[in-house]
Parts: C-alpha cells; sequence; structure tokens
C-alpha cells in the first residue's frame, strides 16, 4: 500500500494487488486443475446408471431440487472454479448436442484425469498425454463404428425407438412415457429428410393426480380458462381468431387529461367506449371467427359484451403459444379452423417429481430424435466401453513412443465408467468387470455389459438395452478435448481474497 497525490495535490491510496494474486506453474498448476475436475466428476459419478443416487440440490431463495441428470445437477451448483466450470460446460455441451449421456460424459472426462495424473507423477509430458488421448478416442470412435448396428423403424413399428427411450427413464411408467415420447417425436419429424424440430413439442406438468394420467394430445395445449366463467368450455369446428393487439380502446402515448363535468359527457364516453368494443367484436364476427385467442388482456367489460355476443375468449396467451397455434393450424392471414377446443384435467404428482419427470421425457425425446438422424445403435451397460476398452488396449502395441501410455491409460479409462455402473447396481466392480471383459474376449461379442438390473444375464441385446451411437462417440469425443485443454495448462494466476 502507499500514498500518492494527483496534480491537484489530492491523496488516494495504491494497492499493490499483485503481490497478494497466488499463482501455480508446472506440474502444480495442472495437478491442481485435474483435482478440480475429479472432484466435479465424483459428484456425479454416483448418480451413473439406472440404480444411481439421486442428489437433492437448494437454490438460494430455498426451491428444492432431486434429480440424477447430470446436466440439472451441475447447472444448479454454485462452482467457482474455473475448472470446475469447464465440467460444467462439457455436460451443458452434450445436452445441447444430444440430450442423454450428459453425467456419463463427466464421469468419463473425470476418469482421464485421475489416468492423467497417474502419468504425470511418472514423468510424462503433459502434451504427449494429450496426443495419446487422441489418438485413443480415434481408436474407440472407429471402433464405435464397427460394433454398431442399424435397426429399421417406422410410423407403423415404434418398438425398436421405444425400446431404447426406456433406458433413459427410471420411473415406474418407463413403458407409457416411452410410447408417448415416441409418438410424439414421430408427430413432428420429417422422415424423408430425418429431421425433428423438438421446438414443436411442448411438456407440460400441472400438481396432482398420478403418473399414469400422463397422455399425449395431438394439438396445442394451453394453461388457461375461458375469460367468462359463462362462456363454453367445449367447442366444435371452432374458428379461431389470434389477436396480438390489446382488445381496448387505443390509449394516447402522451400524457392526457379528460376533464368531465356532466352525466351527458360521461354517457358518451361510455357509448364512444361500447362503440369502439362493438366494431371489434364485429370485426372477429364477420371473419366467422367462434373463439378469439388474445396475446393481451381486456377489462371486464369487453368481457361481458364478448360473453352477450355469444363469442368466447381467452386471454394473456404467450407468444410462444400464439405460434404454436398458429403452425398447427395454419394461421397466418385468415382465421384457422380446427376440429374441437375441449378443456383438459391434468395433474401427476408434486412439483419435484413433476420436473423430474419432465426431465427425464426430455431425455427420451433427444434420444428418438437422435434415432431418426441416425438409426445405429450400439448397446449399453458399460458393454460398448468394455468393448473399447479392449479395442484400445490391443492398439497400443502399435504406437512405438511414449502415447502408448497415455493410449492404455485411455483403455483404463474407459473400464472407470463400467466399474462405476457396478458399483452403483450394489454389484462388486471389480470382479464384475473382470467377469464381463473376459466373457468379451473368450465369445469376441461386443454385447456383453454390466447387469445392472439383476435381470440373470450380461447380455445388453437381451435385455433390450441400447444407446444411440452418436451419443455414445459424443461423450468420448467431447471429453477427450476438454482433458486435453486442462493438460495444455501449466500457469494459473488467481487473484486476491480482496
Amino acid at each position: 500500500m502507499a500514498l500518492a497525490f494527483d496534480e491537484y495535490g489530492r491523496p488516494f491510496i495504491i494497492l499493490k494487488e499483485q503481490e497478494q494474486k497466488t499463482r501455480l506453474r508446472g506440474i502444480e498448476a495442472q495437478k491442481a486443475n485435474i483435482s478440480a475436475g475429479k472432484a466435479v466428476a465424483r459428484i456425479l459419478r454416483t448418480s451413473l446408471g439406472p440404480k444411481g443416487m439421486d442428489k437433492m440440490l437448494q437454490s438460494p431463495d430455498g426451491d428444492v431440487t432431486i434429480t440424477n441428470d447430470g446436466a440439472t445437477i451441475l447447472e444448479q451448483m454454485d462452482v467457482d472454479n474455473q475448472i470446475a466450470k469447464l465440467m460444467v460446460e462439457l455436460s451443458r455441451s452434450q445436452d445441447y448436442e444430444i440430450g442423454d449421456g450428459t453425467t456419463g460424459v463427466v464421469v468419463m472426462a473425470g476418469a482421464l484425469l485421475e489416468q492423467a495424473e497417474r502419468l504425470l507423477e511418472r514423468g510424462i509430458h503433459p502434451i504427449r498425454i494429450a496426443e495419446g488421448y487422441e489418438m485413443a478416442s480415434r481408436i474407440a470412435v472407429e471402433h464405435l463404428d464397427h460394433i454398431a448396428q442399424k435397426f429399421d423403424f417406422g410410423p407403423t413399428n415404434i418398438e425398436p425407438l421405444v425400446q431404447t427411450c426406456m433406458t433413459t427413464l427410471v420411473n415406474r411408467c418407463k413403458r407409457p412415457l416411452a410410447e408417448i415420447s415416441v409418438k410424439a417425436v414421430l408427430s413432428v419429424a420429417d422422415l424423408e429428410r430425418k429431421d425433428v424440430n423438438l421446438d414443436l413439442i411442448k411438456v407440460e406438468g400441472k400438481v396432482g393426480g398420478k403418473l399414469e394420467d400422463t397422455e399425449l394430445v395431438y394439438g396445442i395445449t394451453v394453461d388457461k380458462d375461458m375469460s367468462h366463467p359463462q362462456m363454453p368450455k367445449k367447442i366444435e369446428d371452432a374458428k379461431i381468431a389470434i389477436l396480438t393487439c390489446p382488445f381496448e380502446p387505443p390509449k394516447p402515448k402522451t400524457k392526457h387529461k379528460v376533464d368531465i363535468d356532466t352525466v351527458e359527457k360521461f354517457q358518451t364516453l361510455r357509448q364512444q367506449e361500447q362503440k369502439y368494443f362493438d366494431d371489434m367484436v364485429q370485426k372477429c364476427k364477420d371473419v366467422g371467427a367462434t373463439l378469439v385467442i388474445c396475446q393481451w388482456g381486456f377489462d371486464d367489460e369487453a368481457n361481458h359484451l364478448l360473453m352477450h355476443r355469444n363469442l368466447p375468449a381467452v386471454r394473456w396467451v404467450g407468444g410462444v403459444e400464439l405460434e404454436l397455434i398458429a403452425i398447427a393450424t395454419g394461421l397466418w392471414k385468415d382465421c384457422a379452423k380446427v376440429p374441437r377446443v375441449d378443456p383438459r384435467k391434468a395433474g401427476k404428482g408434486n412439483k419435484m417429481m413433476i420436473e423430474e419427470t419432465k426431465r427425464s421425457i426430455h431425455d427420451a425425446l433427444c434420444v428418438a430424435r437422435n434415432l431418426i438422424r441416425n438409426n445405429s445403435i450400439v448397446y449399453g451397460g458399460g458393454s460398448a466401453e468394455i468393448s473399447c476398452s479392449i479395442a484400445v488396449e490391443a492398439a497400443a502395441d502399435k504406437y512405438p513412443g511414449v502415447e502408448q501410455y497415455a493410449i492404455r491409460a485411455f483403455a483404463d479409462a474407459l473400464d472407470s465408467v463400467s466399474i462405476a455402473l457396478a458399483e452403483n447396481s450394489g454389484l462388486q466392480p471389480i470382479e464384475t468387470l473382470s467377469a464381463v471383459k473376459s466373457q468379451q474376449i473368450k465369445e469376441n461379442n461386443p454385447h456383453f455389459g454390466i447387469d445392472c438390473n439383476d435381470v440373470g444375464t450380461n447380455d445388453m441385446r437381451e435385455q433390450n438395452v441400447f444407446e444411440t451411437l452418436i451419443g455414445k462417440q459424443q461423450q468420448i469425443l467431447l471429453a477427450t478435448q476438454v482433458v486435453k485443454m486442462i493438460l495444455k495448462i501449466d500457469d494459473v494466476i488467481s487473484p486476491s481474497d480482496y
């Protein structure tokens, strides 16, 4: 700290904060970064798989979230460390690109960092480790292409899609929710272009009832009541008029004042407003509208007039919902005809259950979308990782340099995913992995994995447990890229605690 004066003689204090900054260099910086990444992966490790544990998170305002979805856990965690934030971004990237596998990608990255730490302690340069990881990831991705299988599906044969979506759902209603998810995706999918716009699918949850009450609505669900309780709740062959303007007289933009000093003037003003409302209602009636959906509100007088003129109305409907209604009905210039408008009673559980179910359905929707884009699959239960581990281990001998140590470490990291699955399922991890791995090598069958659900067979093909090929490849590629980025950081300057 030092005292100085400006040109006018006013004193000010100079704080030498540079001395207060902490700096880590070389191997110490890399170990600190690896430790931060491993800490985040350790949190999610116990949430991996169908028997994974849930996490309870409380926000600053007291809201409680219970979930085992990796992206949600990391999104709501208060993370300060910059390397830990990279792991959060890793999970977010997987969620954005694929929509599923957000926990697995972080666990994979944590396992790669753990193996890299051991290699650093043996004196191997981080750049050589990163290069070895890159080679190993290419081998693994190519091997996934080799063991992947294609299956056919269509609007009349949705069973393969349903079976795949069931692997992402962990609640008691797996089958019904998977069927709903698949039907929803197929209803908005362009199978010729192999494209799906998930923005056209809306997931709504209401408190009350049970999960079994969940249903698929081929239409638009708007969580609003009619503006007047005496308006009809059900309308057949409705003709909808969408209003994006306020259903009321225009208001001047400038400040104004109206002096009313006689009854006659008040009556004149009232008649003028009523005429304006009458004209608006008549315009809607003239185009044949039998239902008005308004983005803005309207006062009681307009509401009474709409009810009196037999024109049902819904007010305060959001802009996104209006756009969906317009897309679904083809409404752009004129009124749109729809077969029926009717009320629905909905409800499933408490708020936390609803939010978790919505996250599960989102994962199922993303899996169905990915399969429409690319209908290649690999089998789950850690079978794909174990098969890749065997292939990467075998390929390591072909590389004469130091990179072969990193390639073997990559194979060990792939095994860590299967070990985590076995641990979370209450099985003996090392014993289970060794048995499955030897079975794969002995029978040359990449379909053997961890029997998490205790079905009695390790063959994931018999259990119908599989994942999308592009999702698994994306996991390996994203985890490798983030770990390479962390290994290349050798100098960390942290600010002071002022």
